[in-house]
């Protein structure tokens, strides 16, 4: 039978119009697992005062960091999933590879399609987040679960559930910032700033944190011949409950009073830029660490479509798909 990959991201307005940005969120904040309110409750509050406000605000951010292509994380997105396929290609691995987004286009339903055109009935569902959290990873497998029970003739899943401990990971990060500090030289303080989460989601058992904490101290061990003291903090805050701490813009803002005014900034929760590592960390906290005192603040962009990266990430897959391929490309995972 033959084996399909699904590479999943968030998502992503397909313009930074309004009315785009207002759609995108609508679906995206609509979800239960992104926000566990009661529909009845919720959902006035999302259409009469979210959606119409912050559909506006977030124009001009959009704006700030659009690329020729897109969106940042589709264009990287698409890049990662073209250069997987154009390598399992030149590994003759019959293995087609899609793109989709939990939330906008290209939608699971279509990428799902169209693996399935392709007469591919195992797929290996590739959530590229790191770290587990419900409401990212488990919110994929949800809407899959409800696509698919729709199919008469359903393909098998598997599903990798994180990859922040892999090796082709860390290595890929440790590569990246060595080769930045090479070229730009060190600062006094490393930040990792992951994405937030409500703190009440950790309190009910969801992993994240610890998986989070488990990224840092890879990290630290991989980079402690550097010499540099590496930090960690959550960005990315919504709703007036108390999120995960420390916050990664109130962390930088009390820096210069620590005296530490030379500080590199890399986002260890995402695999590719998009609005909240290059709008939020590289614009509005470079911003504040500088009001605040700060001298010198550098962004280390994602891994992207990096080379090591695009290795790393192709080794975990091929390892997940074993056993699911004809024998004679079983040789080569």
């Amino acid at each position: 039978m033959k084996a399909g990959v699904l590479l999943v991201n968030l998502g992503t307005p397909s313009s930074f119009a309004a009315r785009d940005i207002r759609r995108y969120l609508a679906e995206f904040l609509s979800d239960r697992r992104v926000v566990e309110l009661p529909a009845v409750l919720w959902q006035p509050i999302l259409r009469g005062v979210i959606l119409p406000f912050r559909s506006r605000r977030l124009v001009h951010k959009y704006q700030q960091v659009w690329m020729e292509g897109g969106s940042p994380l589709l264009v990287h997105s698409l890049a990662q999933a073209q250069k997987i396929a154009e390598g399992f290609a030149s590994q003759n691995l019959p293995v087609p590879v899609a793109l989709a987004m939990r939330y906008g286009k290209p939608s699971l339903a279509s990428a799902l399609e169209d693996l399935r055109q392709q007469n591919c009935e195992r797929i290996l569902v590739v959530p590229m987040y790191p770290q587990y959290a419900a409401s990212t990873t488990a919110t994929i497998l949800d809407k899959i679960a409800s696509i698919a029970a729709g199919f008469r003739d359903q393909p098998e899943f598997r599903f990798i559930k994180r990859f922040y401990h892999e090796p082709g990971y860390i290595n890929a990060l440790v590569s990246k910032i060595k080769a930045f500090w090479q070229l730009n030289g060190k600062p006094q303080r490393l930040l990792l700033s992951f994405h937030g989460l409500p703190q009440r989601s950790v309190n009910q058992g969801d992993p994240y944190f610890k998986d989070c904490e488990g990224t840092l101290h890879l990290l630290r061990q991989a980079l402690a011949g550097e010499g540099v003291k590496i930090d960690a903090s959550f960005q990315s805050r919504f709703g007036a409950e108390k999120w995960l701490e420390p916050a990664t813009q109130a962390t930088l803002e009390a820096y210069p009073a620590k005296g530490v005014k030379r500080v590199d900034v890399i986002c260890p929760g995402f695999v590719a830029d998009c609005l909240e590592t290059l709008e939020e960390i590289q614009l509005e906290c470079a911003g504040a660490f500088q009001q605040a005192g700060g001298e010198q603040f550098r962004y280390i962009p994602c891994l992207n479509s990096d080379e090591q990266w695009i290795n790393g990430l192709d080794g975990i897959i091929k390892r997940h798909l074993q056993g699911w391929c004809p024998a004679q490309s079983d040789q080569a995972l």
